[in-house]
């Protein structure tokens, strides 16, 4: 299959194409501004289907709209007319075009092009009129608050919000594609306009709240609720704007004759992650816990823990190492130490159920 990608070299262009090079059997064909209209011909005259993502929505003069927007659109859809084709098109309109200003007007004017070539043609057009779209490699200070909010706090420059509770609709750019990928191959439906989901709606003061959460994270170590939804899609989107030299951000290293203790992640409501190293012979650890819990993974060298229940006096011991990953679980009621019994130094990963309160530790010394 071939297919002819407008606007390729645009936000959703760009992510399109890596998205389409990711499937087997698709051949791309773009068309980039100031290309010819003999080079739309020709394109448009081997395409399969046909991604109309170009368009104009920050001209220097309001005419611009409508050379962009739906005079483009109609030498696409005559284009193909003139190859004698005819080629299921795919357009990039916007929720703008239910309003009466230029750009919503540029729009309507491209969707019924559209639709009168898909009336003489019988070919299908799917029509989707996206509210903002955000994701990597958004251009900020364009028309795009989260990447121009992403931009900025991670470059540490300053926000002008005018009104912070203003409300904004958002979807995001693999949401976005996805649902262009899902039209590939597709039997029409019956409407030309398709929707595209999950549409978040958040307040302009509390996208910036969320996104300056993101980067104070590396700080705190607490990290937000990253796994899904609108976050999601937000945290993934900031770390987009983040130079190479922002990758990576130093940690604090508690260190003793022991060995050293480093935390590294902290959550609200899943408890927190940190490793320690212990040299040979060294035994760490000697205390018990009311209520919390920890689970140790050994991933260098080889241990021993023992436990002693507070209560009973009962003991237990288990030796584990590297070389069989095994996660050892302390228990509430039984105090429990480990020894690096080893030759050369052990490194132990730990998570425990909850963030460490100094003022409430629920860590009491006990020998094992």
């Amino acid at each position: 299959m071939k297919v002819l990608v407008t606007g390729a070299h645009g936000f959703i262009g760009k992510n399109l194409l890596v998205h389409l090079r990711e499937r087997g059997g698709v051949e791309v064909l773009t068309l980039l501004k100031g290309e010819t209209p003999q080079a739309l011909a020709e394109k448009a005259a081997q395409a399969d289907f046909i991604f109309h993502l170009a368009g104009v929505n920050r001209p220097q003069t309001e005419d611009e709209f409508a050379q962009g927007n739906t005079d483009l659109t109609r030498a696409v859809c005559d284009a193909v007319r003139a190859a004698g084709r005819a080629v299921p098109i795919l357009y990039t309109s916007s929720t703008q075009a239910e309003r009466e200003n230029a750009y919503g007007s540029s729009k309507r004017g491209a969707e019924a092009a559209l639709r009168a070539y898909s009336a003489a043609s019988g070919a299908p057009v799917y029509l989707y009129r996206l509210p903002n779209v955000f994701g990597k490699w958004c251009r900020p200070n364009y028309n795009s608050a989260v990447a121009t909010f992403c931009h900025n706090i991670a470059q540490g420059l300053p926000l002008q919000i005018h009104d912070a509770a203003a409300e904004i609709d958002l979807v995001y750019i693999d949401d976005v594609v996805a649902a262009f990928l899902g039209a590939l191959g597709q039997a029409p439906a019956p409407s030309p306009y398709q929707p595209v989901g999950p549409v978040y709606r958040i307040s302009v003061g509390a996208l910036a709240q969320q996104l300056q959460a993101f980067k104070d994270s590396r700080a705190s170590l607490l990290t937000e609720a990253v796994g899904t939804g609108l976050t999601r899609a937000l945290y993934a989107s900031y770390l987009s704007y983040l130079q190479p030299e922002q990758f990576t951000y130093p940690l604090n290293k508690h260190e003793d004759p022991r060995g050293v203790f480093v935390e590294m992640l902290k959550t609200r409501d899943a408890g927190q992650f940190s490793y320690f190293t212990a040299h040979p012979g060294v035994t760490r650890g000697g205390h018990y816990h009311h209520t919390k819990n920890e689970k140790f993974l050994v991933v260098k060298g080889e241990a021993r823990f023992g436990f002693r229940h507070i209560d009973s006096g009962a003991t237990y011991q288990r030796r584990t190492s590297a070389a069989l990953p095994e996660v050892v679980e302390t228990i509430p009621g039984w105090s429990h130490d480990i020894t690096n019994i080893g030759e050369g130094e052990m490194i132990v990963m730990l998570w425990a159920n909850e963030i460490f309160d100094r003022q409430h530790p629920d860590t009491v010394s006990h020998e094992v």
